[in-house]
């Protein structure tokens, strides 16, 4: 069945479940909230809920029949369609309705907890000519216009409305509606046969009402005179009282603010925040219930009341067992874990937190944000995560204030309460990626969360009352301190988690990884054994990482490959991974050849450099052409490393005799230095040293070592400065097999806090001048050729 409702075409099932009424009748076109709180009321709303949210409302003879049978029903109801359903404190349901159309019922039975109905539609028969229903409309509109002006309880919008209704039955139905009668009345026009009996039928009821009201308007107006404020507003209340209980609608809005002063005296909030929700509450008692603003203050309330505000963990005693649950969650990273240790025990001492926030720094995968996981659950605090990459607006810091439509706290106080506690572990992840643009510098906003000595009246634009956040530990991560402002900076203490050693991922592989993915692949019933030299070949073939993220995935791979036996049928209960079935699971290696040259080259040498992901080789090429004073610098070369390449070039030419050189060489030659991946961008000074024994090998014919690395910045005179990132940068020249490696002399302080298992088998010799590093990697000393005063020509050679 289809029929057309304010121009929409409705789907009509011929069975719908029915939801009884007590003294209510409801019309069509008629949207009105109900109170369903009888158990199969409830289930057939559901029912509606789950299909096509249409139900069939009919009013019951006797109010006070809790259980109706199909006798206690009127034969003749309403089809409606659900609009709205809101859940009360007290397990009841409001549903906003719409009427639909009349339906006469043919059948009514019971089943599955509701009454399920079989009807058909009916359509009021036109009995007259539209003149005589012209006629008619007019006099009920008159009649309902004086009603309207006389009852004050009817708004006067309705006869605005009304006026713009051009087809008759609808208008009969909507003057039904507002007509306050008894149930059997109101039935009997609902079952009107014709709109000319509907329009009749109002025109009698609504001339009754018309005298009613004239003469209490008559007699109120001769009470109100001797009244006084008192008994004006007892007669108020009483007369809303009896009109609620006439058209049997609950106060549900009381009910709502008793439970939510229920729930302020109930916890223990500070006293503003008492103060702040008793006068919210106060003025949702005195809003409409669907109201947009009460809306807002109802959320404003849930947040208000449901946030942790003296809900205090209590933190592990026990601090050796803090230890142990730090180091059987991370292999290694010993110097991290104990500044963790030393900031847990001034935590635990002093009672809160104290000092600057930690700030985790170091490449992808070498478990920052694991670390924060497992320093909640070595102190028994709740864990919240709170990823700071790509955030650009400031609101999403301190949150939007409740003048904007759906305004919500900050990411701050949701993490809050989704811990449930205000002494949780937080972790703000990525800090290093903070966006800023026209909405705000959410940097400048952490300033306040971070600072220990401020954050104890944290201010979210949202709750307009103070949160304590002092009591909170958090834990910052970034990749690089590069992006993170200076005054953010300033409020965290650094702690560098280094990429691991081969014998570290090792360990962490057969500890750690293994265990896990065999639980996650559901390979716990097969005895899987993958040996050392099988996981060196992943690490050294298959992977180039400082951590251990695509370790994990390629031992995912070789066991989900084995699961394949497994799942096939094939009866395995112990399976090892040698070297050999590496190749054969992963195929062919990723990396075969570090792309470094074997033997001394003339123009090239290799540098270290640090990146966002760990440290790698960077070889330098130079090449001379005949031209005429041009340098030319390719490889996504930064700024700085741009201008590390011009001071190199200048320090040459100032020093061109000592190196054999004419003055005026760079008069009759071309330069181009090289970088090759020349689609990564490289930038940073510590390329100096390298670029500049590459460029002078070029220009004086002599070889460079390819066996040892470079590192350091240089300047004008002839000096080499210190540089970061060792760890990072031996690591990188041990993984390509490059054991000398040439460091600037004010770096010897760093090398005494690195690991033994890194610097073992390398030789590191510090300088303090560009001579000496020179002279050890060039296959020549460069400043010989100054005795023999030996010039080169570089025009015979190009």
């Amino acid at each position: 069945m289809e029929i057309i409702h304010n121009a929409e075409k409705i789907k009509i099932k011929s069975h719908l479940p029915v939801v009884p009424l007590r003294d209510v009748v409801i019309f069509p076109y008629m949207i009105y909230p109900l109170l369903i709180g009888r158990d199969f009321t409830t289930t057939a709303l559901q029912e509606a809920m789950n299909k096509n949210k249409q139900v069939l409302l009919i009013a019951q003879k006797q109010a006070d029949v809790d259980d109706p049978e199909v006798d206690d029903l009127y034969k003749m109801g309403v089809i409606a369609r659900i609009l709205q359903v809101m859940k009360m404190p007290n397990g009841t349901y409001k549903v906003l309705i719409e009427g639909l159309v009349r339906a006469q019922v043919k059948k009514i039975t019971h089943t599955n907890g509701y009454l399920l109905s079989e009807i058909q539609i009916v359509s009021p028969k036109k009995e007259i000519s539209d003149i005589e229903l012209e006629a008619l409309s007019r006099t009920v509109m008159e009649q309902f216009t004086e009603f309207v002006q006389l009852n004050r309880r009817i708004p006067e919008e309705v006869l605005v409305t009304l006026a713009s209704v051009s087809d008759y039955q609808q208008k009969a139905d909507n003057i039904s509606a507002q007509i306050m009668q008894q149930l059997d009345t109101k039935q009997k026009v609902l079952e009107a046969n014709s709109v000319k009996e509907q329009f009749l039928m109002l025109s009698d009821i609504l001339k009754k009402e018309i005298e009613i009201l004239k003469i209490e308007q008559k007699i109120n107006g001769n009470i109100r005179e001797s009244m006084t404020r008192s008994q004006k507003e007892f007669y108020l209340q009483q007369q809303l009282k009896a009109i609620k209980d006439e058209l049997g609608q609950f106060d549900e809005s009381s009910a709502e603010v008793e439970d939510l002063y229920a729930r302020l005296e109930s916890h223990n909030y500070p006293f503003y925040v008492k103060e702040k929700a008793e006068v919210e509450i106060k003025k949702l008692a005195k809003m409409h219930p669907y109201s947009a603003e009460s809306g807002v203050v109802r959320s404003y309330l849930d947040w208000l009341l449901s946030l942790p505000w003296n809900n205090l963990t209590e933190d592990r005693t026990d601090f050796s067992q803090v230890k142990e649950i730090l180091d059987g969650d991370h292999y290694g990273l010993e110097k991290p874990k104990n500044r963790i240790l030393e900031h847990l025990a001034i935590i635990k001492l002093a009672g809160k937190v104290k000092g600057p926030i930690l700030c985790l720094v170091g490449p992808p995968g070498v478990g920052k944000t694991s670390v924060g996981r497992s320093v909640a659950r070595a102190l028994g605090r709740k864990f919240v995560r709170m990823s700071l990459g790509g955030v650009h607006d400031e609101a999403e810091i301190r949150g939007h204030r409740r003048t904007y439509i759906g305004a919500l706290p900050g990411r701050i106080i949701q993490s809050i309460k989704k811990a449930g506690s205000c002494n949780p572990v937080f972790l703000l992840d990525e800090v290093d990626k903070i966006g800023k643009d026209f909405r705000g510098d959410p940097a400048s906003a952490l300033l306040e969360v971070l600072d220990p000595e401020q954050n104890n009246s944290f201010n979210d634009n949202y709750l307009e009352v103070d949160f304590d956040l002092s009591h909170t530990l958090f834990i910052t991560t970034a990749n690089t301190m590069t992006n993170i402002p200076p005054a953010l900076r300033d409020r965290m203490e650094i702690i560098r988690l280094p990429g691991y050693l081969d014998f570290e991922k090792v360990a962490i592989a057969q500890h750690y990884l293994l265990p896990k993915l065999i639980k996650e692949l559901g390979l716990s019933k097969v005895m899987i054994k993958i040996e050392d030299t099988a996981l060196l070949e992943i690490i050294n073939s298959y992977t180039r990482e400082a951590g251990v993220r695509e370790l994990e995935r390629k031992i995912s791979t070789l066991l989900r490959k084995s699961a394949i036996s497994i799942a096939s049928g094939k009866k395995i209960h112990k399976l090892t991974i040698t070297k050999n079935k590496v190749h054969k699971l992963l195929g062919a290696p990723k990396y075969i050849d570090t792309g470094i040259k074997t033997s001394p080259t003339i123009g090239y040498a290799v540098g270290l450099a640090w990146t966002e992901m760990g440290g790698e080789l960077l070889p330098v090429e130079v090449v001379l052409m005949k031209g005429k004073s041009k340098l030319t610098l390719t490889g996504s070369l930064g700024n700085v490393m741009q201008e590390s390449a011009v001071a190199a070039l200048s320090y040459i030419r100032k020093n061109a005799v000592r190196f054999g050189l004419k003055d005026n060489f760079f008069e009759h030659i071309e330069i181009h230095i090289h970088v090759p991946e020349g689609a990564v961008p490289k930038d940073g000074p510590s390329a100096g040293i390298t670029l500049l024994t590459a460029l002078l090998s070029s220009l004086t014919d002599i070889p460079v070592q390819t066996d040892i690395a470079l590192t350091g910045e240089i300047t004008l005179i002839g000096d080499v400065l210190p540089v970061g990132g060792l760890n990072e940068k031996l690591l990188a020249a041990k993984r390509h097999g490059i054991r000398k490696i040439i460091l600037p002399d004010k770096n010897r302080k760093d090398i005494s806090e690195l690991q033994p298992e890194l610097l073992e088998g390398l030789h590191i010799y510090f300088v303090k001048t560009v001579k000496e590093a020179l002279k050890l990697a060039m296959a020549v000393n460069p400043f010989v050729k100054m005795k023999a005063n030996n010039h080169t020509d570089f025009s015979l050679r190009l």
